[in-house]
């Protein structure tokens, strides 16, 4: 192990990791990379795995979830949203550990009137706890063509991105008492569900089950990540993104800019800015330079 890693805790864990890379190429087959989970056939891939859908019912969802576990990198997957009234129903495209005590980076866009945009939705959980929400419209229809949501899971920081404009970033401050996400290797899972009880306007808007079954399209998954083989870990790539590339993927300026212009104009709620919700002060991370 070289010199560079004789530095402080969180360097040396990411040395731990990335010192003994072996990559291995992989395609984005969704039959090769994920298992359909639950919902009793409302799950299919096909297009010889280059697509795959889920579809929710009156009676059932459904989901899937990958067959590796990952422990930092990139993931990209392209998804179509359900379109035309999609009120009541949530799509959530997350990764996360299992257990009580789990880590959890999510996506979940939730649904709508025909005409009125979608929410994105996105939290981080640590340890177990959330509580870290930040809500977002997007700036297109979500549901008239396919869109890359991406995910940079590193031990310095958390990149939610849209599209490659980058939407949202949590970062490690472990130095003020704040737990990051950085030792429990993470499944990618994705479900579409009923939850008409809460998603739109607080559970104002209820599901039309006139319009089912409702349909979400996923295409083109990219994972340039370490695996988890149950005691080390190791990185793949696909052989879209060169290996090791999320490793330097910092926000340089003009990302730094696209990210103040989506706070600015599309941001809709912030957990940091929310002081009837917290009257005692944010959170400690929230006092830090977001970026």
């Amino acid at each position: 192990m070289g010199s560079s890693c004789n530095v402080v805790s969180m360097a040396l864990l990411a040395c731990l990791v990335l010192n003994s890379l072996v990559f291995v190429a992989h395609g984005g087959d969704f039959y090769q990379d994920f298992d359909l989970t639950w919902g009793d056939r409302r799950g299919k891939i096909f297009n010889g795995g280059k697509l795959l859908s889920l579809s929710l019912d009156r009676v059932s969802g459904s989901g899937f979830q990958s067959k590796k576990e990952y422990l930092f990198g990139r993931i990209d997957m392209q998804i179509k949203l359900v379109a035309g009234n999609s009120a009541g129903t949530v799509t959530a495209y997350y990764l996360s550990s299992q257990g009580p005590t789990h880590d959890e980076i999510d996506f979940e866009f939730l649904g709508n009137l025909s005409g009125d945009p979608y929410i994105l939705h996105t939290n981080v959980f640590t340890q177990g706890k959330g509580n870290r929400e930040q809500q977002f419209y997007l700036w297109f229809d979500p549901t008239r063509n396919f869109h890359t949501y991406s995910i940079i899971w590193k031990p310095q920081h958390i990149i939610f991105l849209v599209d490659n404009t980058p939407i949202r970033v949590f970062k490690n401050a472990e130095s003020i008492g704040v737990p990051f996400p950085k030792s429990q290797p993470m499944r990618i899972y994705s479900s579409l569900w009923n939850a008409d009880d809460w998603a739109t306007r607080g559970g104002l808007v209820k599901t039309d089950w006139a319009k089912a079954p409702f349909t979400a399209y996923y295409r083109n998954f990219n994972a340039n990540a370490c695996v988890w083989s149950g005691t080390s870990s190791s990185c793949a790539k696909t052989n879209s993104v060169s290996a090791g590339a999320w490793e330097t993927n910092e926000l340089d300026a003009p990302g730094r800019r696209r990210l103040r212009w989506v706070q600015k104009y599309f941001m809709i709620y912030n957990y940091c800015t929310d002081l009837k919700r917290f009257p005692q002060g944010v959170p400690p991370e929230c006092k830090r330079p977001r970026f």
